[in-house]
């Protein structure tokens, strides 16, 4: 249901993106993002099965202890550690625990029990030895346990991994399959997550066509509309695909207008520029709101942002890798964001330039296609792909991830310390 059915207030403020700089650096772009939206998304409840890659939309508090109870690491004998000292190792076994079964009743004292991995240890018993290390007697009447052993060896305590009232998980965490198996522990079969965000993906240019469909001279394939499809893939959102649109203003303010009816956001490549035939953004500017960045980053400097009533705009560059690079460091974490999680940032890891460069623009933050090699020593060092063009796609599947380099560098020499960024820190 689109947003203006539901009969809620306006979420989206008109002046969400405004800024008074003609072209904004990189963390400034982020720290407006970061400090201006907040969650569009409703809330559901989902089992548990279907909750991971979700983000959460409540805290989850453990319901019990986990474990419930002092239980058993290995196969083997439990016992109290004092017996042990005191008949040097030599015990009666008086009962037998599989995992799964409540113990008949408290430890006899003097005596050991046979117990298995993840059973309940009875009252009493305080140490587990390992049955490759006992020697069974009398037909497992009686077991000699080797000297040596400390108390509580073996031995899960009660609520060791979580305590009752335990915050497993908080709400806006993107829920991995380690959460899921902390929270299936605590008992819990389903959990309130953020619905899916709508999002319309668009590409815009009459020199577009699809791929498997013959090109005709002066036409290219659409790569940024598939690459931005499989990126969202594995986000919290639904696609809708609108295609390619002409370059006709009509068409273009008729669809975008009917997207933002039924949409959370809208993806657009290509048309961000400010040429006669960048039409997406300039259509935008008489349907709603256009606050455009000139990004001082490469690539990527012609992104934009805006918005259609409650309906975010985001126009990422025509060329591809600069579409990529600027999704993953702007669009992603905006549509987490606005999708109820915190704002992530990507971890960086600083390592030495393996190559040199002789000069670099000031005041531009640059991200360059890199990957980590390693020198005769083993020591790893980073390998700038060798070419830095936009449209060169082979680099974004030969590099392992971004080089960052800041606004004040102007030249790398080998051993500088640069940031890296593998292309694992952003789902991929």
């Amino acid at each position: 249901m689109p947003p203006s059915e539901q009969g809620r207030a306006r979420r989206l403020l008109d002046d969400c993106f405004l800024h008074d700089k003609d072209r904004m650096r990189h963390h400034e772009a982020l720290d407006l993002l970061k400090n201006r939206l907040a969650p569009l998304a409703d809330s559901e409840t989902l089992p548990l099965d279907q909750a991971a890659g979700r983000i959460l939309a409540e805290n989850v508090l453990s319901r019990r202890n986990v474990p419930p109870a002092d239980n058993s690491a290995v196969d083997g004998y439990a016992f109290a550690h004092a017996d042990y000292l005191a008949k040097d190792g030599h015990l009666p076994v008086t009962a037998r625990i599989a995992a799964g079964d409540a113990p008949a009743g408290p430890l006899e004292a003097g005596s050991a029990v046979r117990i298995f991995t993840g059973a309940t240890m009875p009252d009493g018993a305080d140490t587990v030895a390992m049955q490759e290390d006992c020697r069974s007697q009398d037909d497992g009447g009686a077991v000699t346990i080797p000297p040596g052993l400390k108390p509580g060896a073996n031995r899960r305590k009660a609520g060791e991994d979580l305590r009752q009232g335990d915050t497993i998980a908080t709400a806006a965490t993107l829920l991995t399959p380690q959460h899921i198996a902390s929270i299936a522990s605590a008992g819990f079969g389903e959990i309130p997550v953020f619905g899916r965000l709508r999002i319309a993906l668009v590409s815009g240019g009459n020199e577009l066509v699809e791929p498997g469909n013959p090109a005709r001279d002066g036409q290219i394939y659409d790569t940024n509309r598939h690459m931005l499809k499989a990126l969202l893939a594995g986000m919290p959102v639904e696609v809708s695909d609108l295609g390619i649109l002409p370059d006709d203003p009509a068409i273009i303010g008729k669809t975008l207008s009917g997207a933002a009816q039924g949409h959370h956001a809208i993806i657009s490549s290509g048309g961000t520029s400010r040429g006669e035939e960048d039409h997406i953004v300039a259509t935008l500017d008489g349907i709603g709101k256009r606050h455009l960045w000139q990004l001082a980053v490469k690539p990527g400097r012609p992104m934009s942002f805006g918005q259609i009533d409650d309906c975010v705009f985001f126009g990422l560059p025509g060329n591809p890798v600069a579409c990529m690079v600027c999704f993953l460091l702007y669009i992603r974490p905006a549509l987490l964001r606005l999708g109820g999680a915190d704002w992530q940032e990507p971890m960086r890891f600083p390592l030495p330039a393996g190559f040199d460069i002789a000069k670099k623009k000031s005041g531009r933050r640059e991200f360059w296609r890199g990957k980590v090699e390693h020198d005769d020593n083993g020591k790893p060092r980073l390998e700038k792909f060798a070419r830095d063009g936009s449209g060169l796609i082979s680099g974004l599947w030969q590099s392992g991830g971004l080089i960052e380099v800041g606004e004040d560098v102007t030249a790398v020499s080998q051993g500088d310390l640069l940031d890296f960024i593998p292309w694992s820190e952003f789902g991929i």
